[in-house]
């Protein structure tokens, strides 16, 4: 009889650490798509790329510095380089100098775009066809992705990369912090950033190399004490609406124009977080959102600079969090 009871105990309890496992999240697929192009010799610095817009590749806009949009045809990208940008760091560019921009609600993991249509149109996708790398950039990292569409998308580090089609010359990054979701493309497929922290793209996911912070970190507050951050030095909230148990939401259509998500961030990218539970939640809206112990994440539209704890207790269901997850401040 004890020997029976004791075998049940162990299914039931097996039963629901696997039924916990799958309402949290789903395996992770892998980091990097198949690879395009070959390696090749460097041919463009940062000292031409000022005077290559209107030479081949990518459709650039020769000398029209007008906000029209420009066509977003685009046959190649070329040769990526590297442009040393005073304000933003290391830029990856194509050719003809201009720059490519990833977008937070796409997926690294599995490289996935989420930007089709009219966004497509202001956003034109990379071709993969003819990308080669040179110096600076690690051809390992460049890959591809089947769009919807059936065309053929670069990807650097596993994420879509894509043109701004305000952008009418080399050296244009007018797409820089759109929306909070849109940022120029470091080297290494990351965040380019502005020096010092402070702007669109602060604190520095310029590849890791202008401040170096975690996409994920922790910082002391004065007053709540240890709170998780992202790459920019902006405050990570969870909703208390939300389950941890199975995995949901109740934040969806215009409450993510208040409370944007924390789009997914690697596991070593990461610094004092907790990593069990550390997985992607596909959202029924198709947005890709990174969660701590099972809790989806968001930062507040009403913070405007890092360190910003204006989403604290909102209505009584938002709270900053820290390394583990717990909200902060709640009853």
């Amino acid at each position: 009889m004890n020997t029976s009871w004791r075998s049940a105990a162990l299914v039931a309890s097996a039963a629901a650490v696997l039924a916990l496992t799958t309402a949290c999240g789903q395996e992770q697929g892998s980091t990097s798509s198949q690879n395009v192009g070959a390696a090749s010799t460097p041919t463009l610095g940062a000292g031409t790329i000022a005077g290559a817009a209107g030479t081949a590749g990518a459709g650039a806009a020769g000398t029209d510095t007008s906000d029209q949009a420009q066509s977003t045809t685009a046959a190649s990208a070329g040769q990526l380089t590297v442009w040393n940008s005073d304000e933003y760091g290391k830029v990856l560019t194509d050719s003809a100098g201009r720059t490519l921009y990833r977008f937070d609600k796409d997926s690294f993991e599995p490289p996935k775009t989420t930007c089709e249509g009219e966004c497509a149109t202001t956003w034109p996708p990379v071709p993969a066809a003819g990308a080669t790398a040179a110096e600076g950039v690690d051809q390992a990292l460049l890959g591809e992705i089947t769009r919807p569409d059936g065309t053929k998308q670069l990807t650097v580090a596993g994420w879509p990369q894509y043109y701004f089609a305000k952008d009418t010359k080399a050296g244009d990054i007018k797409g820089q912090g759109l929306k909070g979701a849109w940022f120029a493309s470091a080297p290494n497929g990351k965040k380019a950033s502005t020096k010092g922290g402070g702007g669109a793209g602060a604190a520095g996911d310029a590849g890791g190399e202008a401040v170096g912070q975690a996409g994920l970190t922790t910082r002391n507050d004065p007053k709540l004490g240890e709170v998780v951050v992202d790459k920019n030095g902006m405050t990570v909230y969870r909703f208390l609406k939300d389950k941890q148990w199975p995995m949901s939401t109740k934040c969806t259509g215009a409450c993510l124009d208040k409370w944007p998500v924390v789009a997914p961030v690697e596991k070593n990218d990461t610094k004092g977080i907790l990593l069990k539970g550390y997985t992607v939640f596909d959202r029924p809206d198709g947005i890709k959102q990174q969660t701590i112990n099972c809790i989806p994440l968001y930062t507040f539209a009403g913070d405007k600079a890092p360190g910003d704890t204006k989403g604290q207790g909102v209505g009584g269901t938002w709270f900053a969090i820290n390394g583990d997850g717990e909200p902060i401040g709640a009853q």
